[in-house]
């Protein structure tokens, strides 16, 4: 998918930061996210993910810095109209039926389209008839998604809506989110903290810990510039200082062997280990457990600034 980081990304956010009371919720966190992307926000409990995702959708203020939609900030009314929001909670009325509940979307929507809103409800198999309130927690999240996918946005934010899920539905949601991008272009973040739901699905990745950006960028583009390298301890019990040369994410200690995390354009050579391609979950844990080891942002996910050059988080 081709991609200029001259134009306005789905979402671009300039040193943004939350506090609640003691605790930062987000910290000066500097991204940006090309529009037409599948991207996993993803990062453990508490991390800032749905926060950011609030704040993207104009339910939170920020304490500092910016987040604009295509451009423009989330309160404008044009911006409004092209976002699309699934809460964690799925905020729906009990007492009405599903039927109009997808009615309520289209007096309110001007865009919408019955026709994939009644399509995601019948493949979770949730009848129209039946009221909201009677539903389990995996139908309303169905629910809540045809409200998201018939509004036509062109950008969908969805904090952990798999969480409730069956494998089948887990699988009937996801075919359905990857067909809605496919076939109009839509912009889509999916927020989880279980990393392997990032793994084969999503084409562009935000990793959040502890309310900073730690990667940021292409899935493919973040798996090629990382490897796993394993060797012998010399006898001091420290590893080859060759390695050195390489920035480091995390480096681990197993007995007489050391694995170490690495970030390289190309493979690191030397006859002193053994280098292996690493997962998507070994590189986001690498990340996690090693807060001291310096965030990666590809090219397309860095925020170009007038007069400032390119900035990262």
């Amino acid at each position: 998918m081709t991609d200029t980081t001259e134009a306005p990304g789905a979402v671009e956010a300039a040193g943004l930061t939350k506090r609640y009371r003691t605790r930062w919720a987000l910290r000066d966190c500097t991204f940006r996210l090309p529009a037409g992307r599948i991207c996993a926000l993803v990062g453990p409990n508490g991390s800032g993910k749905s926060t950011l995702l609030a704040l993207a959708a104009d339910l939170a203020a920020a304490d500092a810095g910016t987040v604009r939609l295509f451009g423009e900030p989330p309160s404008a009314p044009g911006t409004r109209r092209r976002v699309a929001f699934v809460a964690q909670d799925k905020p729906l009325y009990p007492r009405f039926t599903v039927a109009e509940t997808l009615r309520l979307g289209r007096e309110l929507n001007a865009g919408w389209d019955q026709a994939s809103a009644e399509r995601v409800v019948a493949e979770a198999d949730v009848p129209l008839t039946a009221r909201v309130g009677s539903l389990s927690g995996g139908q309303r999240t169905c629910v809540a998604l045809a409200l998201a996918l018939g509004k036509r946005a062109e950008l969908l934010l969805l904090d952990e809506p798999l969480s409730d899920q069956d494998p089948l539905r887990r699988s009937r949601m996801m075919s359905a989110l990857m067909a809605e991008a496919a076939e109009h272009g839509t912009t889509v973040v999916i927020s989880t903290h279980v990393l392997a739901e990032a793994d084969g699905v999503c084409d562009y990745l935000l990793l959040l810990g502890e309310g900073r950006i730690r990667l940021a960028g292409e899935t493919e583009t973040l798996l090629a510039s990382h490897h796993m390298v394993t060797g012998a301890l010399r006898r001091d019990a420290a590893p080859p200082p060759d390695l050195d040369r390489y920035t480091v994410v995390e480096q681990r200690v197993t007995g007489r062997q050391f694995t170490a995390l690495v970030r390289a354009e190309q493979a690191p050579a030397g006859d002193a280990w053994v280098v292996a391609e690493p997962t998507l979950e070994e590189i986001l844990l690498g990340y996690l457990r090693s807060p001291q080891a310096p965030p990666q942002l590809t090219p397309s996910a860095r925020v170009r600034l007038p007069d400032a050059g390119e900035v990262a988080a």
